[in-house]
């Protein structure tokens, strides 16, 4: 829950709060595709997306188990050994497969006596009856189960421009079929889609605050070379969002989100070398927003659910 003093309730103050100490997530890559690259509904994927959002120095070439060993390692040698982990399937379509495949992949994470948890990336068209139970099994075996879902946006119009490839209706229902077990939803959006005005950005937030989600992660749109907006843009068919019109749509949204949903992130990254715009979308540059995120709050004396337009 949101402390007193705080603007907003991080993912890093809910997982001390839990479990008493840090909980590092370790991103691993495997090789999943998206229904809307693969042809079953669309060709392509995202306009957005370049290799399932996956950060360059992972690669689903390597076995899973040692991504995991690595990944621990790091953060013990960067925090110390007395740290806990979440592994977190990021990239693609983390639920589009087989059955004993992602059984598979998500019982590597119980080999590990310090990880307490899965995060589990994926579309909201990509949540079957029998994946959510697959993934609650594993609550029953001492593990936290986050889903994350994305919606990017409440509008459709933006959702087909963008080539989502589903609909928001998708995203409502995989909500609440995930609610019905013992898993924790965690919504993505993207601000700053093109089309969208500050409306539009509000009207997503809003979807969120009246659907039972856990979490959310905001973003701002940025674009990376080799993507199809990527082409878009060059072309000046939309503009990108400048740093203080991201932290101004950011706040508008902390101030509806009821102060019991988890904010995982308020930003995104990628490497210097693959993006185009805006600048600030940067790992060296990621303080910067987040400073500018606290004092547009601070300027307005505003917090987490301050201005939330349902009671929960």
């Amino acid at each position: 829950m949101l402390k007193e003093k705080s603007t907003y309730y991080s993912l890093k103050d809910y997982l001390k709060e839990k479990y008493g100490k840090r909980v590092q997530k370790i991103t691993v890559a495997l090789p999943f595709t998206c229904p809307n690259i693969d042809g079953t509904k669309a060709v392509g994927g995202c306009t957005y997306c370049f290799s399932g959002t996956r950060p360059a120095h992972l690669s689903p070439s390597v076995p899973l188990k040692k991504q995991i060993e690595e990944g621990i390692l790091r953060a013990k040698e960067k925090y110390g050994k007395n740290i806990l982990f979440f592994v977190y399937y990021q990239s693609y379509s983390n639920t589009y497969g087989e059955r004993d495949y992602l059984k598979s992949i998500y019982d590597t994470a119980l080999e590990f006596d310090e990880v307490v948890g899965i995060d589990v990336g994926t579309r909201p068209d990509c949540a079957p009856e029998w994946v959510l139970d697959l993934l609650e099994s594993y609550t029953q075996k001492g593990l936290e189960v986050w889903v994350e879902y994305g919606l990017q946006s409440a509008n459709f119009t933006t959702l087909r421009r963008i080539n989502r490839a589903h609909g928001v209706s998708d995203f409502v229902d995989a909500v609440l079929r995930t609610k019905r077990r013992n898993l924790k939803v965690c919504a993505h959006v993207i601000l700053g889609l093109p089309g969208e005005d500050e409306e539009d950005m509000l009207e997503t937030g809003k979807l969120l605050c009246a659907l039972p989600i856990d979490g959310v992660k905001i973003h701002p749109l940025h674009v990376i070379k080799g993507t199809k907006m990527a082409q878009q843009y060059l072309n000046g068919e939309f503009e990108v969002l400048s740093l203080q019109e991201y932290a101004k749509r950011v706040v508008d949204l902390i101030e509806i989100l009821p102060p019991n949903v988890v904010i995982h992130r308020l930003t995104g990254e990628v490497e210097e070398d693959r993006l185009i715009a805006p600048d600030y979308c940067t790992y060296r540059k990621k303080h910067e927003v987040l400073q500018a995120i606290q004092r547009e709050m601070e300027s307005r004396g505003s917090y987490q659910g301050c201005k939330s337009p349902f009671n929960r």
